[in-house]
C-alpha cells in the first residue's frame, strides 16, 4: 500500500503540474505576447474559466501526503517553512492579479495587476523548479527526521546547503523555460492569428533553451545524487522514460515548425505540440519519481536518515480505507473537470462577458 501511495502522489503531482503549468505559463508571457486590452483579455479568457480548478490538485496532493506520508508531510512543512509561506503569497497575488483586473475599469490598475499576475506566475514557477531540485539532490535531515534550511548559504551542494544552490536554481530556471513554453503551445492552441503566432513563435524559440537546459540539469542531477542512477540499472524499464523525454521534444519542435509551414493545418499541429510538452513535463516528473523510490525524501547529511516510503507511511488499514475514499473523490474530480474542459473546447473570443 505504501508503493501505491507513492504512485498516486506522483500522479497527482504531476496532473498540478501539467494543468496549472499552462496557467503559469500564460501569465509568464503575458505582457510579452499580448500587445492590446483585448488581447491580454483573450490571454487571460483562455485560462478563465479553469485556473482555478487546476489549483485544486495542489490542495489535493498536499492532503493526501499528509494522509499516507504524515512524516514526509511534517518534515517538509517544517523544513521548508519560509518557501512555502513564499509560495502561498505568490498564490494568492497572482489570483488578486487575475480577478482584480477584471473588476476595475482602470487602465493604471489594470496595468498594475497585470504585472502582479505576470510577476508571481514566473516566480511560482522558479519556486516550484527549486523545490523540485531540494528533494532531487536532499535536504539536512536528522536522526528524528527533521531538517531545517536556510534561504541560502553559498550556493553550492553538500551536506547542509540551502534552498537555494547552483543546481536547484538551475532547476528553477529549466521549470520556468519548461512551464513558459508549456503555457505559450496553450494559448497558442486556444487564440488566434496574431496573438496565436506570437505566443507559438515563443515557444520555437525557447526550445532549444530547453533542449540544452534538460542536458545539463541530467548531467548536473548525476553530478549531485548519482544514486538517482540506481534503479535505472536495477529496472530496465525505466529506459523508455528517457525515450519518451527525447521523443516528447522531438514532437515539440517538429509540430512548431509544421504548424508554422502549413496554416490550415495549424489546429492539429497546435494541439500536437502541446501534447509533446503535456509528454515531456509528464516523462521528467515520472523519471524523477522512479529515480527516488523508494525514497521521499533524501538526506544529504547521512542517507541512514532519508525518509522512505518504508519510516513514513500511515499505518495499513488507514492507507486502505482512504484508497477506497480516494477512488470516490478522484472519479467525481475527473467527471468535474472532462464536463469543464469539453464545455471550454475550441478558440476563445471577445464577446460575452468576464476577463
Amino acid at each position: 500500500m505504501a508503493t501505491l501511495w507513492f504512485v498516486i502522489i506522483a500522479i497527482m503531482l504531476t496532473v498540478y503540474v501539467v494543468l496549472d503549468g499552462f496557467d503559469l505559463g500564460a501569465g509568464v508571457i503575458y505582457l510579452i505576447v499580448a500587445k492590446t486590452r483585448d488581447e491580454r483579455r483573450l490571454v487571460l479568457r483562455s485560462i478563465g474559466p479553469v485556473w482555478d480548478g487546476n489549483e485544486v490538485w495542489l490542495v489535493a496532493a498536499a492532503g493526501t501526503l499528509y494522509f499516507a506520508f504524515p512524516q514526509l508531510y511534517a518534515s517538509s512543512f517544517s523544513g521548508f517553512y519560509l518557501p512555502l509561506m513564499m509560495v502561498l503569497w505568490l498564490l494568492m497575488l497572482r489570483a488578486i492579479g487575475i480577478e482584480f483586473r477584471a473588476h476595475i475599469d482602470n487602465r493604471v490598475w489594470q496595468g498594475f495587476f497585470d504585472v502582479v499576475f505576470s510577476v508571481s506566475s514566473a516566480l511560482l514557477a522558479i519556486f516550484f523548479g527549486a523545490a523540485l531540485g531540494n528533494v532531487v539532490r536532499g535536504v539536512p535531515l536528522d536522526h528524528e527526521g527533521y531538517f531545517f534550511e536556510p534561504l541560502w548559504t553559498n550556493f553550492k551542494p553538500g551536506p547542509h546547503p540551502g534552498i537555494l544552490d547552483w543546481y536547484t536554481i538551475l532547476i528553477g530556471v529549466l521549470a520556468l523555460v519548461t512551464l513558459t513554453v508549456h503555457g505559450a503551445l496553450y494559448v497558442a492552441l486556444k487564440t488566434e492569428n496574431d496573438l496565436s503566432r506570437r505566443a507559438r513563435d515563443i515557444a520555437v524559440m525557447l526550445w532549444p533553451v530547453q533542449l540544452l537546459l534538460t542536458c545539463l540539469s541530467l548531467i548536473a542531477t548525476y553530478f549531485v545524487r548519482p544514486h538517482v542512477m540506481t534503479n535505472y540499472g536495477v529496472h530496465p524499464i525505466g529506459v523508455l522514460i528517457p525515450m519518451v523525454v527525447v521523443g516528447s521534444l522531438a514532437v515539440m519542435a517538429w509540430a512548431n515548425r509544421q504548424g508554422r509551414a502549413q496554416e490550415q493545418r495549424q489546429s492539429k499541429k497546435e494541439k500536437l505540440a502541446f501534447l509533446g510538452s503535456t509528454l515531456y513535463i509528464m516523462g521528467m516528473l515520472v523519471g524523477v519519481a522512479f529515480a527516488l523510490y523508494p525514497v521521499l525524501l533524501p538526506a544529504s547529511t547521512e542517507p541512514v536518515y532519508s525518509l522512505t516510503i518504508n519510516n513514513s507511511a500511515a499505518g495499513h488499514h488507514g492507507l486502505v480505507v482512504g484508497f477506497i475514499w480516494w477512488i470516490i473523490g478522484t472519479v467525481l474530480t475527473l467527471g468535474y473537470f472532462v464536463f469543464v474542459y469539453r464545455m471550454f473546447r475550441g478558440k476563445v473570443r471577445l464577446e460575452g462577458e468576464g476577463y
